[in-house]
């Protein structure tokens, strides 16, 4: 019996020994991970790809002598074609994947840190309020502890509808987050859930009840959507400031002091009470600069400093609202399983609903996003994009990966030069600064039980517009100043303090946003884009000084440059474009004649770059109309580009400065247009739409000439051949949304002064 009873106690102990070792594994499990991406078959793509452009090349340079001017500006051009498919090299060869364990996460981490949200409006006209109120209520309700979080919008237009829309989806909110968390619902922003009913019962629950109260939601959603409706058409009376308490006034001329509202205060009174919700318009005068978005969220980060000051910033758009409610644990997989250094932020893609069919307007950036974005992850980490993107505060603040902890250090103006360093530092808030040693010292946050209303006054004085005077804000502090491409600019920052980013791509997708439609909209951003990204290039904070004075890894420097030279890849893709018109008007050939064998590089060339680029659209399973659409408004963006390499030479000589230009944000499925008008290309009287019907007009002049010289081209005399032609017919498809708007009247027309230029320019042109 005494054996037997042994045998027991000896089995049952290696069973515990056995469960032990069970939980210890599951406990040492990652909870990322990250597998490389390389794809043998599209390397040996990119090595024909480079063999033919340098074969290219090679003929150009054995008859240079022999065919003059054109054939030196082909070279150039197709140089620089090398220079850049080298550039794009580097990141896509880089490409990784990560994959990350939310439910290994919640068993690990019993204490998840705080997130504080940011949420930036500019304009309720071309923003919206009903979409940055979907927004809004998709963060408050995503799986996270409610005490946790803290969301702040930045209203930088300082809109009474705005803050009145706020109000009232706060009142929404103490029902939705409790529904969301109940039912468990996936997609939380109402105006997404609500465009149709629940095919299916959530499980565990009872259809009738469900349904009734699905049924209510939705007609609350309904009631919320009218009053936001009635006050942007002003039905509603604008007596806000006795209604509220808001000091709204003479915000048409850029001058109204701060205001910092708290709308919804967690108390932890309830699992299932929302987050804190606080709205921030900070301080406008004029004459002071306010340096657009990077201004407000530095602001939001001051104001969030001396509220709730959380370790971890998220920061999005007021368009792009939350698809994956596991979205901030998502990114703690990243932030808390990966050594701090190689996670300074954690980046989520840019992706759009309601996307028209095809993408007539390329913005959707599925391609790009898959092939290029995932290389940067694999070198020093993506790009910060400015939506979508979780930050360490520390960072924020200034802090390298190697900044020696300062221990035990009180912080006064009287301890001292650190105190006074500090407050120099980061101003003269004694709040702030006591939130900043916080952070630096132990990452501790404000005490959870503190009422945000008692530091109102301190949110006030840190929103001034005159706080960030002889402080390090905007250089060493918070967002960068210098580029109407801030996030790209704070990015590279980051990186070159040494941090590196990760690259976070949850399925479904993190963040849904709204995808830039028609053509006024699109090229007006790209123009942005590219101007802030040549700004950043030509400044103090290029990478290409970073590299050598800081901690910027040489190849992430070349990932920037690709980036940064966008709008100066304009100049050599125009003029390729321009060539074959220009060669057929003054008979000079681009080409090898037809009857050689150096035809077939020229040839070869063509047919292999665009299969390869519409094997990356069809491996996604997009259309080959998508494919065609992108790669015809890349070459129209290319146009737009030209504007961005002016407006920097303008601001290199003193002339102009940039501006951020708020591009319209509209939900699609309110989309008033008829239905078959959805998608077709418009115009307006910029004069971003000049070099694009300019280039139109010469390539049809250039065909009617060509045309005229069928005969000699068929006896092969010297001059252009039918590869130009085809060349010139080729622009021209790329070109059909300005054929037809030539032809069309309203915003689908382009406007007669726009024609007259362009028509000025070609004519002008053909003199030469």
């Amino acid at each position: 019996m005494l054996s037997g009873s042994l045998g027991v106690m000896d089995g049952c102990l290696r069973v515990l020994k056995l469960r032990g070792s069970s939980v210890a594994n599951k406990m040492s499990l990652p909870l990322q991970e990250k597998i490389s991406g390389k794809k043998s078959l599209r390397r040996v793509s990119d090595f024909l790809l480079i063999f033919l452009l340098l074969s290219l090349i090679f003929y150009r340079l054995l008859h240079l002598k022999e065919q003059g001017p054109v054939w030196v500006l082909a070279l150039i051009c197709e140089t620089w074609f090398i220079f850049t498919s080298l550039l794009g090299l580097n990141i896509q060869w880089s490409a990784v994947n990560r994959k990350t364990y939310p439910d290994r996460l919640l068993e690990r981490v019993k204490n998840l840190p705080p997130v504080d949200i940011f949420v930036t409006t500019a304009d309720s006209t071309l923003e919206p309020p009903i979409i940055t109120v979907n927004t809004v209520l998709s963060l408050l309700a995503v799986d996270y502890p409610a005490h946790k979080l803290a969301c702040y919008v930045s209203d930088d237009g300082g809109s009474p509808i705005t803050f009145y829309s706020l109000v009232e989806a706060s009142k929404f909110a103490k029902i939705w987050v409790p529904f969301c968390k109940k039912y468990g619902v996936q997609v939380r922003a109402p105006s997404m859930y609500f465009t149709k009913k629940p095919e299916e019962v959530p499980h565990g629950h009872s259809s009738d009840v469900f349904m009734q109260e699905w049924e209510n939601m939705e007609s609350h959603y309904n009631e919320l959507c009218k009053k936001i409706e009635a006050a942007v058409k002003k039905s509603v009376p604008c007596n806000l400031t006795n209604e509220f308490g808001a000091d709204f006034y003479d915000f048409e001329h850029g001058n109204h002091p701060s205001m910092v509202k708290v709308i919804l205060e967690n108390k932890k009174s309830d699992g299932d009470e929302p987050p804190h919700l606080v709205y921030v318009a900070r301080e406008k005068r004029p004459g002071q600069p306010h340096h657009f978005k990077a201004g407000a969220m530095n602001v939001l980060t001051r104001v969030s400093g001396v509220m709730t000051n959380a370790p971890f910033l998220l920061n999005v758009d007021c368009d792009m609202f939350v698809n994956n409610p596991q979205v901030v644990l998502h990114a703690m997989c990243l932030l808390l399983g990966t050594e701090e250094r190689e996670s300074g932020f954690v980046q989520f893609p840019q992706m759009f609903y309601g996307s028209l069919k095809d993408d007539p307007f390329g913005s959707s950036l599925v391609v790009s996003q898959e092939v290029t974005v995932r290389g940067f992850d694999g070198i020093q980490g993506p790009m910060y994009g400015g939506t979508g993107c979780f930050h360490r505060r520390k960072i924020i603040f200034g802090l390298p990966p190697d900044y020696d902890q300062i221990k035990g250090t009180k912080l006064s103006p009287k301890n001292g030069d650190f105190g006074k360093a500090l407050l120099q530092k980061f101003g003269n808030s004694a709040t702030l600064a006591e939130s900043v040693t916080q952070i630096t010292t132990s990452g501790a946050t404000k005490d959870e039980l503190h009422k945000l209303s008692d530091c109102i006054d301190a949110a006030h004085e840190v929103a001034s517009c005159r706080y960030e005077l002889n402080t390090h804000w905007g250089n060493e502090v918070g967002w960068v100043y210098g580029s109407t491409t801030e996030d790209v600019l704070t990015g590279i920052k980051i990186h070159s303090m040494g941090w590196a980013s990760a690259y976070c791509t949850p399925v479904p997708p993190a963040f849904l946003g709204c995808a830039p439609q028609g053509g006024t909209t699109n090229l007006v951003q790209v123009k942005r884009w590219a101007t802030g990204l040549l700004e950043i290039l030509v400044g103090s904070n290029s990478p290409l000084i970073a590299t050598f004075s800081k901690k910027l890894r040489f190849r992430q420097c070349l990932v920037y440059l690709f980036l940064n030279i966008w709008a100066v890849r304009s100049l050599p893709e125009v003029c390729y474009a321009v060539l074959p018109a220009y060669c057929i008007l003054t008979n000079n050939s681009l080409w090898p004649k037809m009857s050689e064998p150096a035809i077939l590089i020229p040839a070869t060339l063509f047919v292999h770059y665009n299969f390869r680029t519409l094997m990356d659209y069809l491996l996604l399973r997009l259309s080959v109309r998508a494919w065609w659409n992108t790669q015809r408004m890349e070459k129209i963006s290319a146009t737009a580009c030209l504007f961005s390499i002016l407006a920097v030479l303008l601001k290199l000589l003193g002339l102009e400065e940039t501006i951020f230009e708020v591009t319209r944000k509209d939900q699609n499925e309110t989309n008033s247009e008829p239905v078959a008008d959805v998608g077709k290309f418009t115009f307006d009287a910029s004069p971003i739409f000049v070099p694009g019907v300019t280039l139109v007009f010469l390539h049809m002049a250039a065909l009617v000439v060509g045309l005229s010289r069928v005969q000699a081209m068929a006896h092969g005399e010297a001059g252009p051949g039918p590869g130009e032609m085809l060349c010139s017919v080729w622009v021209l498809l790329y070109f059909i949304p300005f054929i037809k708007g030539l032809f069309r009247r309203g915003s689908y027309g382009i406007p007669w002064t726009t024609i007259f230029k362009a028509g000025v320019l070609a004519f002008l042109f053909m003199q030469i």
